[in-house]
């Protein structure tokens, strides 16, 4: 999936229901249930949103869920700290068409302002998942993995067309989904852009995140040179080796122009966080120079961005470079 948010079709919950919509906002109690497939990430994402202030239960009996939002006197009732609660396929008499019905009824209540996250994540990557911490799938404790995760995906199904938001984290890692999760359900957003460059490799995988992507292999490689190989884009022999690129100085500066032109724009469309990432081969010398020169270029026009370097401590390797370019041998 290209997209990280999508709300499927039909959905989950209609905000317009007129006894809903004549209610201000502000004396709804927001309710967000978490759920989706085993190892997607929801314990992950529900300690994210009690770090932004939300109240959290997991592992939650979601048949006991009327009598949770019940149990509370609505003059008692702290409308100004939203709730999630989430659950998964491990609930006993789970049933997910009968949660849809009963959060479908309560989503009709003029007290509660209700949504569903669900989280999801390719079967091979989950199986992975799996594998390396040595768990056993919760639907199949005497089937091999996969078993498992396929019967949990035909029972979630109709609860993932339904849900309200779908995350996808197959190519996220920890830090992705945190922020992700950050980014969607924050209260107030920064009131400048937050802005973040990095440097990566496309040989280990191009950031899911990343809002605008530069390919920086077009330049000569200064991996192929014996004496710059161990050092990195922070060194100044390899930054001069870069800049002697005939195409360096003119490439440069169109992206900077180009970003200059983006960012206010971004900004203006409500945009509260931008990644920009520059990827060479091996994300140690071509991306890791090109986004150090971007974020000390943008500093200067007035931005403040946050500079990181995902594959700098990565291990040189003639591999993952491939074949050198005749002119590049030495």
């Amino acid at each position: 999936m290209n997209a990280i948010f999508q709300s499927p079709e039909p959905a989950g919950v209609d905000d317009t229901h007129s006894d809903t919509a004549s209610l201000p906002a502000q004396k709804r109690q927001k309710v967000l249930l978490v759920t989706g497939m085993l190892g997607a990430g929801k314990t992950t994402a529900l300690r994210v949103l009690e770090d932004l202030g939300w109240e959290s239960i997991d592992n939650f009996p979601i048949r006991m869920l009327e009598g949770l939002l019940e149990g509370t006197p609505e003059a008692e009732r702290d409308v100004d700290t939203p709730l999630a609660i989430g659950f998964d396929s491990r609930t006993r008499g789970f049933d997910p068409e009968r949660v849809i019905a009963q959060v479908k009824a309560l989503g009709e209540r003029h007290e509660i302002a209700l949504s569903t996250l669900f989280l999801d994540c390719n079967s091979s990557e989950l199986e992975r998942r799996y594998n390396e911490t040595r768990r056993r799938h919760a639907l199949a404790s005497d089937a091999p993995v996969a078993t498992g995760i396929r019967a949990e995906r035909e029972l979630l199904a109709p609860l993932r067309r339904w849900a309200d938001l779908l995350i996808d984290t197959s190519e996220f890692t920890a830090n992705d989904l945190q922020r992700a999760i950050r980014e969607r359900f924050a209260e107030s957003a920064p009131e400048d852009l937050t802005l973040t460059i990095s440097s990566f490799g496309f040989a280990r995988g191009t950031p899911p995140l990343a809002d605008l992507v530069f390919d920086m292999r077009f330049l000569d490689n200064p991996h192929w040179d014996p004496d710059l190989r161990p050092q990195t884009g922070q060194d100044a022999p390899v930054g001069d080796y870069i800049r002697k690129d005939p195409a360096f100085a003119e490439a440069f500066a169109r992206m900077r122009d180009l970003i200059l032109l983006l960012l206010p724009r971004y900004r203006a469309q409500g945009k509260s966080y931008v990644h920009i990432a520059f990827g060479c081969t091996g994300g140690r010398h071509r991306s890791v120079f090109t986004a150090e020169q971007m974020a000390s270029a943008l500093r200067h026009s007035g931005f403040s961005p946050t500079l990181l370097h995902r594959n700098l401590g990565s291990r040189a390797a003639d591999l993952l470079e491939g074949e050198p370019r005749r002119d590049d041998k030495h």
